[in-house]
């Protein structure tokens, strides 16, 4: 059996050294590299006026708000999501949410598949990462592509 207590998860900070609104703390409760066959999870949290940065994923997703309020950005839809609003993200489609609440937001995805990739918009830092492996037996991130020159 897996068992995860959200409160004792270790984070992983991302804070962007290119917009100051992207920080966030996460953490992948299950994976393939935790042993999952089909599934994963993340967990999050994003302070106050920040938010998590626009991205895409290889696998369908749900988003269960569990504390605070955010704004949801699918695609180009946008709603509020409280503590108890879940929220779908099909796989690939462009996706963000930033906490517009007064107290941390809190937040477990849900995802499709066991490894998944997640391609930011905006790189951490110039030159990247942008693109993370979830899942894989160790942490992936990979730097923006240099240019083909022909």
């Amino acid at each position: 059996m897996h068992h995860v207590d959200l409160d004792s998860l270790d984070f992983i900070e991302r804070i962007s050294q290119l917009d100051p609104t992207i920080r966030v703390r996460v953490a992948f409760p299950h994976s393939s590299a935790a042993g999952t066959a089909s599934t994963a999870t993340v967990y999050f949290e994003v302070d106050p006026g920040a938010r998590l940065g626009r991205h895409t994923d290889s696998a369908e997703e749900l988003l269960l708000v569990l504390e605070g309020e955010g704004e949801a950005t699918v695609g180009d839809e946008s709603a509020l999501a409280r503590a108890g609003a879940i929220v779908t993200v099909p796989a690939m489609e462009p996706h963000d949410i930033r906490n517009i609440g007064r107290g941390p937001l809190r937040v477990l995805g849900f995802f499709s598949a066991s490894t998944v990739v997640a391609t930011f918009d905006e790189p951490t830092a110039p030159g990247g990462p942008q693109v993370f492996v979830i899942g894989a037996p160790v942490r992936i991130a990979l730097p923006l592509a240099e240019p083909v020159l022909a």
